[in-house]
């Protein structure tokens, strides 16, 4: 007797797919998938089989040539592929199993969107989830780890998550049905064999219901999941500010955060910061401002003064000189123009702009952004100032420092802080004959000093 109302049940409970579904199945000619084929014949579903040669064993071809007949035993189509995994994996610096793994679900996904395949079906059974389970706490997966393998993953489903090996085995054997074995199954070098041989057999020992007892705890794990993103997005609405283009987040608030590791880690996984770099922020919070951390993606977490600034890592724009016949210049999201007046004309309200005396000026100019030894004589005092000092008093964030344009003359001296502070020494007098007037325009709308 074939399990097909435990085998359907699961399908519809699950919603991986219906009776209209056109299904690509994923067949190695091994027990498993040659089971599912079986139960999904019986219970009535279409679906074409597709096979992957790696060309990874003496038996690769011969397995193949099994997967066409059992294709043509089921009246269904066949879709291949071979592969040099081999060649593949030298050339990305990667495992075998990884280049195999990566050259499988590419070329299921490219046929089904070829061929408008409704879903991919796979045939993981209960043992690959407690083996899965068992890989993932190995590796440190954390919480998401702990619900191994899905029933429905996108367009990836697993009909065959309703049974244990021991079970799939009965249906091979009571129905006689053929299959090929995968001579690298018994082979402990691979790091999901050895937990199947050396851990989960002497687990059994202990517990031989393990599998029913691994999928009451994944149903316990699949609801903790639950209940923390709940939390999670209860506490992010609570603690993320946006500002424009930056997130910004109490220090206090995180302070407070219970569990705070946790809590902090899930609010920033997604933005690519790692355990180990929260760990650094929770221990930076006490700490003068000015930390820093990044992550791969391309964010940038900013300790500034009470608040922790989340926001895109801006890319450094190389300097650019000006020349005496500049009228004009892109600098990073900002463009500079660049007049002239033969009289003394004087900016007001218009802090993207200046004007100084001409006479004054030695080209080439430079534009760059802020450097720590850099000070000028802001308008309006007699003596020096730090720029780094400027920017406190002006309370610019210390991730924006960088951001801000200064026109530079060619003795070196800071002629203005684009947005902020023209330097005294260069304004415009009642002796000024000629004057060059700078207008630094957004390009970028979300751009701002």
């Amino acid at each position: 007797m074939l399990p097909l109302k435990r085998f359907t049940d699961f399908i519809k409970k699950n919603h991986l797919f219906t009776r209209d579904s056109n299904l690509l199945v994923a067949v190695s000619g091994g027990i498993d998938s040659v089971a599912m084929v079986h139960l999904l014949n019986a219970a009535g579903y279409k679906f074409t089989i597709a096979h992957c040669n790696f060309q990874l064993r003496p038996e690769a071809d011969a397995d193949q040539e099994f997967c066409h007949k059992l294709a043509l035993h089921y009246q269904t189509p066949f879709c291949p592929a071979w592969f040099n995994t081999q060649h593949y994996a030298a050339e990305r610096k990667i495992s075998i199993q990884m280049a195999a793994r990566e050259l499988r679900y590419e070329f299921f996904e490219q046929v089904a969107l070829r061929d408008n395949y409704t879903c991919i079906a796979l045939a993981h059974h209960q043992n690959d989830t407690v083996e899965t389970i068992l890989l993932n706490l190995v590796r440190g997966t954390g919480i998401a780890g702990m619900h191994g393998i899905l029933p429905k993953n996108g367009n990836l489903v697993r009909p065959m998550l309703c049974f244990t090996r021991s079970e799939i085995e009965q249906i091979v054997t009571e129905n006689n049905l053929d299959y090929v074995e995968d001579s690298s199954n018994a082979s402990v070098k691979y790091a999901r064999n050895k937990i199947r041989h050396v851990v989960i057999a002497p687990l059994k020992e202990l517990n031989p219901s393990l599998e029913q007892t691994f999928e009451n705890n994944i149903r316990h794990f699949k609801e903790l999941e639950q209940l923390l993103e709940l939390k999670v997005e209860e506490v992010r609405q609570k603690l993320f500010s946006h500002r424009g283009t930056e997130i910004h987040i109490a220090v206090d608030e995180v302070k407070q955060l219970v569990p705070q590791r946790l809590l902090l880690f899930k609010l920033l996984q997604a933005y690519g910061f790692s355990e180990h770099q929260v760990d650094d922020v929770i221990a930076s919070l006490n700490k003068h401002a000015g930390r820093k951390f990044e992550t791969p993606f391309g964010y940038l977490l900013v300790l500034d003064r009470g608040v922790l600034v989340l926001t895109r890592k801006i890319q450094e724009v190389p300097s650019v000189f000006i020349a005496d016949t500049d009228s004009g210049l892109i600098h990073g999201t900002f463009k500079l123009t660049i007049s002239k007046a033969d009289e003394a004309v004087i900016i007001k309200n218009n802090p993207l702009a200046v004007s100084v005396d001409t006479e004054k000026l030695e080209f080439p100019l430079l534009l760059r952004y802020w450097r720590q030894s850099d000070h000028f004589y802001p308008l309006g005092m007699k003596g020096k100032k730090k720029v780094s000092d400027f920017f406190v008093d002006q309370k610019i964030p210390l991730h924006l420092k960088k951001t801000i344009p200064l026109l530079i003359n060619a003795n070196g001296d800071i002629i203005w802080i684009a947005g902020y502070r023209p330097d005294e020494r260069y304004k415009v007098t009642d002796n000024t004959k000629k004057v060059t007037i700078f207008e630094l325009l957004p390009i970028d709308p979300l751009a701002k000093l």
